[in-house]
């Protein structure tokens, strides 16, 4: 029996690698595999894995080899030492590690000037006191940079959190976050006073959490952020969400839906007058579903008024408003307002409480219809969370018109799934589901013999690419009526709304993965 020779071992240190050798493999790639270049010695790219058994991150890699053309040769390497190696990723272009000297040797000016424990002063532009660190130009490179990399990485969110002995810099991007800079952790108070400033958050409040907003230039493009902060043990947590007012809608069959689903939503949005709810949790895509709904109407012929907070995209002949809660322009004061200006059609953004809620049933009675959200697990939930906020159900019945409900999932790489057979389990799985529709629409479904799994690669490093959207949606009819009026439990709802063919998140889902456009795993996760 003939052994492999053992793999060679190799240390990282503190320096990390030189950004020119991890220039040859993407960062998205070295991140999802737990592989890292760690040199080029006689034209032979070293690489330092975590785990050199995975023949999966193998394949890959000799993939990206061969794109840099370069033979490789592997090493082991600790899950410290890569980590280490990754931070380098930060530092590709040179800004982050440039600013962060020059951030030190402010810092150490300070101490010169003062005593050595004396702390960075913070201060607002044009206050007394001398020139603050925080408006020097180390710390606004670095939360430039910070802003430039999220947005060009079409990230949604920015999380920045102090860990410890670090400042952990994540991006959401297609719902997952992962880790994209470490900072040191004496930066953390001046990157948070300069976010800050930005937005007009007070400085020297560090005990409770605070919101704001600003708008900043990244590639010639106008990006607004919206801010939160939280106190945590070891400082203040930002979390940013990026709004690109400029980013285009996207219309309704590219959301997800499609067949009965679609064409349910053409019918209800041309309704005269009436109520139509969204639902779904933070980030599942509600408020691009309301754009691209508001997209499809005639903004000619009628008069179309937004109401949200904020505005997150910028949609021709909409009348958009932007709520201030600080000055008592509510969603519901605004909702009373937008009724004195002869509207058609109105949006606004959420139904958070009874008033709002009253004012948008009084809307939808008058003949205007109503397009909002409301934060109900599922389609069914959006009748009794109603009733919850207040609202009798005799007002309800008449008025909302449509209810709908929606997730993201992630979508399959079309140059790497893999087919996965359907077992007898999973046809088990499928049927039972589908147990309780009606006879004839249950005999519509068509089991295929195969489903797909993503399979991570070079060009997809996570196997997945994108989101899309899998709905519940209920319509109105006179059945429905009668039960909100007699016993509007979600039970009883439900029965009456599955005997006319109600098709489930996870029957969504099953479509989707059936046309090969999701991974079957996702299915049972709705």
């Amino acid at each position: 029996m003939v052994e492999n020779p053992p793999i060679p071992t190799k240390e990282i240190g503190e320096k990390g690698v030189a950004p020119e050798v991890l220039g040859l493999i993407p960062p998205d790639s070295a991140i999802h595999y737990q592989f890292v270049p760690v040199g080029v010695t006689d034209g032979v790219l070293e690489v330092g894995m975590v785990n050199p058994d995975n023949l999966e991150a193998r394949d890959a890699l000799q993939f990206i080899a061969g794109k840099v053309e370069l033979p490789f040769k592997v090493f082991q390497i600790s899950e410290d030492g890569f980590n280490r190696a990754i931070e380098g990723y930060q530092g590709l272009t040179g800004t982050v590690d440039k600013a962060l000297d020059e951030f030190e040797a402010a810092l150490e000016k300070e101490r010169e000037q003062g005593d050595s424990k004396t702390k960075v002063k913070i201060s607002r532009p044009g206050e007394k006191g001398g020139p603050s660190i925080v408006e020097e130009a180390p710390v606004t490179k670095i939360v430039q940079v910070i802003l430039e990399h999220a947005v060009l990485g079409n990230a949604s969110d920015i999380h920045i959190e102090p860990i410890d002995t670090k400042v952990r810099v994540r991006f959401r991007v297609d719902g997952v976050l992962f880790s994209s800079i470490f900072l040191p952790l004496a930066v953390h108070p001046a990157v948070v006073a300069r976010i800050k400033i930005l937005t007009n958050m007070k400085l020297d409040e560090k005990r409770k959490p605070q919101d704001g907003r600003f708008s900043a230039t990244i590639e010639a493009r106008r990006i607004d952020f919206r801010v939160s902060t939280l106190p945590t043990y070891f400082g203040e947590k930002v979390v940013i969400r990026i709004l690109d007012p400029d980013k285009k809608l996207i219309d309704l069959p590219s959301l997800g839906l499609s067949g009965d689903n679609l064409e349910l939503v053409n019918k209800v949005i041309k309704k005269p007058y009436g109520l139509i709810l969204l639902t779904g949790p933070t980030g599942s895509g509600k408020t691009t579903t309301l754009y691209s709904m508001l997209s499809e109407v005639d903004r000619e012929k009628y008069n179309v008024v937004s109401l949200e907070d904020p505005i997150e995209y910028d949609i021709p002949g909409v009348n958009q408003s932007q709520v201030q809660p600080d000055i008592d322009y509510t969603f519901a004061n605004g909702l009373r307002n937008i009724l004195r200006q002869d509207p058609d059609i109105i949006m606004v953004g959420e139904i958070r409480d009874k008033e709002t809620a009253r004012l948008a049933i009084q809307a939808a009675l008058t003949g205007h219809l109503v397009f909002s959200t409301l934060h109900t697990n599922n389609a069914i939930g959006v009748i009794p969370r109603l009733i919850d906020m207040g609202v009798d159900p005799y007002l309800i019945a008449p008025t909302v018109v449509a209810m709908m409900a929606q997730r993201l999932v992630p979508m399959l790489c079309d140059d790497s799934k893999e087919e996965l057979p359907v077992s007898e389990s999973i046809k088990a799985m499928i049927n039972k589901e589908y147990a309780d529709l009606p006879p004839a629409i249950k005999e519509q479904v068509q089991i295929p013999d195969k489903v797909y799994q993503g399979v991570r690669s070079a060009t997809c490093p996570s196997g997945t690419l994108g989101r899309t959207g899998v709905f519940e949606i209920i319509e109105m009819d006179q059945g429905l009526e009668k039960i909100i009026l007699t016993n509007p439990s979600e039970v009883a709802i439900y029965d009456y709304i599955r005997s006319r063919g109600f098709r489930t998140f996870k029957e969504d889902a099953l479509a989707k993965a059936f046309a090969g456009l999701i991974p079957f795993a996702e299915v049972n996760k709705l």
